[in-house]
């Protein structure tokens, strides 16, 4: 089928401009993100004096100063019936010479538009406020980047609210490189930096940094200005370098030759980016009070720098609360002080980077693309069924977060903290996902990987055959494990054995083995567990173990445990409660996993029964509208109250990773379609389909945050969390493999060239 087409029309590079840049990482962040819903296509504005040569993604064009233009694209768009919305990027200076001409055409096109508008200009005269009521008046949606921009449109304008949306300025995500490392790239090793960039113009001011340097230097001489980017192409065609000689006679006059550094290059983006992160303090020096927002300003923040900034209504949005240091519009004596206080002190410049980056993270293109994508399908004249494109597999934090010894607990943002240490939970599952892989497509970097969590749990092993869950950086086991019931990670435990004794034919027999006898030495204490969740982990460990290497004493295990739930499910259920506890906590879809393992392993119908019962009621409390919402850390559902179920945020990727694998199990034994939409819809979470919005899995680190709070996503990427994600993601990917051999009858589980990787597995760390 012909996908809908979606027409951006804005200027695009090789065009040197920073709406043609922004368009550009718009246009890829929607097919990454929505690729097979839509097919995006762009009109590239141009001039009279301009001849580019795009990429085949440029379907039409505009020559914006010429008046017969306008009427030539009209008619190629409105005759284009596969054309779904047009997404208009809008500045005033791309059609100053032909304002009627771009005006006729809104008001000609048969196809729904929005408007994106990069400047908002305050107090409208009388000819702007009707130019700007003429643009806006057939556009389906207006889309600015500020609060503020909102605001002005709303009230200067009288454009109605419910018409604008603030989608902010999209932002690179980062995997932050060692500062020190990228300096020693460059050659800037034990300088400090202070970077500006963008195309240049005198606009930015930067003389406010120059006349700054002399006293900035004299308690810091170690000080060196990098001045990023070529003069503005528009500059250059009209004043030459003029702005660019007027700054170089500044650095003479004030002997700053050793200083300060020209970068007359429009970088590559990663170029640009480690220039950025090896900044120690960003500079945004615009002179334009009427700025209504700064891609450079945002890219600075995503990549951590400490950034001083003049007050355009984008950084007074953003720098707030220790996020970076506002001064006065061309004041050199504020700058001056500012930038000696973060010289001067690492820690502030660290905090003000951390805050940065959680402050900026919301406004990653992909959850820009989220939001541009919504707008598409509500305003489009087809129905637009936006279908989240699956990443690759990228086991870039997973490698970072093992050690030789194990799989470390926490990170800060994307930097394991040793000072964590390990748990015994952790590495289980690190143990699953990595069988998991292996299963799908063999690794013998892969094994390395099971080598070291396996033995990470025959070193938590104790000799009254139960398992230890907390050790510390130095290997020693802390005292948490005598202050914690730890029949739950017992219970995982046995799960990673037993599903890395079901694939015996993929793993070194000696690994089996080793796995098999832990879990015969800790078969007699898995039979003291009464922790619902314990139990359950502990049938799935050993109904694995059982397909491989069956025998009565596990099946008599299973039973035991099993009948347990049977009758906690007995005394806990009633009309409207159809579960084993009074409460669904965390963890919830391993119960009726369990007990349709259960099933699966003695044939006793009782468990299927309870099993599926159980699974429809916990699917009816946590799948609303097309989303998945799992139970609140912040607030358990009670037989006895429900209202906790409306309590928003809390949600913890593990529980999405558990209900993806039990919608699976589910599937595949029962074959109900509803079961695999649920499960394309609760991996959808991790990718932005939750109430926020916003991606929860990391692409550039590989990573998963750790957390989908109220009105905020928790940015580090834990063991836990991207773990979980890696279980859910390798089960969509079995899922799937399955569901093409279903359809062709060629595609088979463990056809390793059937897909090509971003990453394998690495050699542990």
């Amino acid at each position: 089928m012909k996908l809908p087409e979606i027409v951006i029309l804005t200027t695009y590079p090789p065009r040197e401009c920073g709406i043609a840049t922004y368009s550009q990482d718009l246009a890829k962040a929607l097919n990454i993100q929505f690729g097979n819903s839509y097919n995006i296509t762009v009109g590239a504005i141009e001039n009279e004096v301009t001849t580019l040569n795009y990429n085949n993604q440029v379907k039409y064009k505009l020559n914006a100063n010429n008046t017969l233009s306008y009427g030539k694209l009209t008619k190629q768009l409105n005759n284009n019936d596969d054309i779904a919305l047009i997404l208009i990027q809008h500045e005033f200076g791309l059609f100053k010479t032909c304002e009627t001409e771009f005006n006729n055409f809104l008001q000609l096109l048969n196809k729904p538009f929005i408007i994106c508008f990069h400047t908002v200009l305050p107090n409208p005269n009388d000819a702007l406020l009707l130019q700007v009521r003429a643009i806006t008046l057939h556009a389906k949606s207006i889309v600015v980047m500020t609060n503020t921009s909102a605001k002005i449109l709303a009230n200067s304008y009288t454009i109605a609210e419910d018409k604008i949306k603030v989608i902010p300025h999209g932002t690179h995500l980062i995997s932050h490189g060692d500062k020190a490392l990228l300096k020693l790239k460059y050659g800037f090793s034990r300088l400090k930096i202070l970077t500006t960039f963008g195309l240049l113009s005198s606009g930015k001011s930067i003389e406010t940094t120059l006349y700054a340097l002399p006293s900035i230097i004299a308690t810091n001489n170690e000080v060196l200005f990098l001045i990023i980017g070529k003069t503005h192409p528009a500059i250059v065609a009209n004043e030459g370098e003029t702005y660019r000689l007027y700054l170089q006679n500044i650095i003479t006059n004030l002997k700053l030759e050793n200083n300060v550094k020209f970068i007359n290059n429009y970088l590559p983006l990663p170029d640009l980016l480690e220039y950025l992160q090896m900044t120690d303090v960003y500079l945004f020096t615009s002179k334009d009070p009427q700025q209504a927002v700064s891609g450079t300003f945002a890219y600075a923040l995503s990549c951590g720098c400490a950034i001083v900034s003049t007050p355009i209504p984008h950084a007074l949005e953003v720098l707030k609360n220790d996020t970076g240091i506002i001064i006065d519009f061309e004041n050199s004596v504020q700058l001056t002080t500012a930038v000696k206080k973060l010289l001067g002190n690492k820690s502030l410049r660290k905090l003000i980077s951390i805050n940065g980056v959680h402050t900026i993270s919301p406004t990653a293109w992909e959850n820009a693309a989220i939001k541009h994508a919504s707008l598409f399908a509500e305003y489009s004249n087809v129905t637009l069924k936006l279908k989240y494109k699956i990443p690759d597999i990228n086991w870039r934090h997973m490698n970072k977060l093992t050690t030789k010894f194990g799989m470390i607990q926490f990170s800060k943002i994307n930097e394991p903290d040793i000072e964590s240490g390990y748990t015994l939970d952790d590495n289980a599952r690190a143990l699953v996902a990595t069988c998991q892989y292996i299963e799908l497509y063999g690794s013998k970097q892969g094994l390395q990987k099971i080598k070291v969590y396996l033995n990470f749990i025959m070193f938590c092993f104790q000799a009254e055959g139960n398992f230890l869950n907390y050790v510390d950086k130095h290997k020693n086991f802390t005292s948490q494990n005598n202050e914690t019931n730890l029949e739950d990670s017992n219970g995982r435990a046995i799960w990673a054995l037993g599903y890395l004794i079901s694939l015996q034919k993929y793993i070194p027999h000696d690994l089996i083995s080793t796995a098999i006898k832990l879990l015969e030495s800790a078969i007699p204490h898995i039979e003291t567990f009464h922790s619902t969740r314990a139990m359950a982990f502990a049938i799935k460990g050993l109904y694995y173990a059982n397909t491989t290497y069956p025998d009565t004493n596990k099946l008599l295990v299973i039973n035991k445990l099993s009948n347990r739930l049977v009758q906690m499910y007995k005394h806990e259920t009633d009309t409207n409660w159809h579960w084993c506890e009074s409460y669904l906590t965390y963890g919830n879809s391993i119960i009726p996993e369990a007990l349709l393992c259960a099933y699966i392993a003695t044939n006793d119908i009782r468990y299927k029964n309870i099993a599926e019962t159980s699974f429809h009621f916990l699917l009816s409390k946590i799948f609303i509208n097309s989303k998945i919402k799992v139970i609140s850390n912040k607030g358990w559902l009670y037989k006895i109250n429900t209202s906790l179920q409306e309590v928003v945020g809390g949600e913890q990727a593990i529980d999405v990773a558990y209900t993806v694998m039990a919608l699976h199990k589910f599937y595949d034994c029962i074959k109900k379609e509803d079961y695999n939409k649920k499960m394309e819809i609760a991996f959808s979470w991790f990718l932005g389909n939750n109430h926020l919005q916003q991606i929860m899995y990391n692409p550039c680190t590989g990573g998963c945050y750790d957390g989908l709070e109220t009105d905020y996503v928790n940015l580090n990427q834990g063991a836990e969390s991207t773990v979980s994600y890696f279980m859910a993601r390798l089960t969509i990917e079995k899922n799937n493999l399955q569901l093409k051999a279903v359809q062709n009858n060629t595609v088979t589980i463990n056809q390793k060239k059937t897909y090509t990787l971003t990453q394998q597995f690495e050699s542990v760390s």
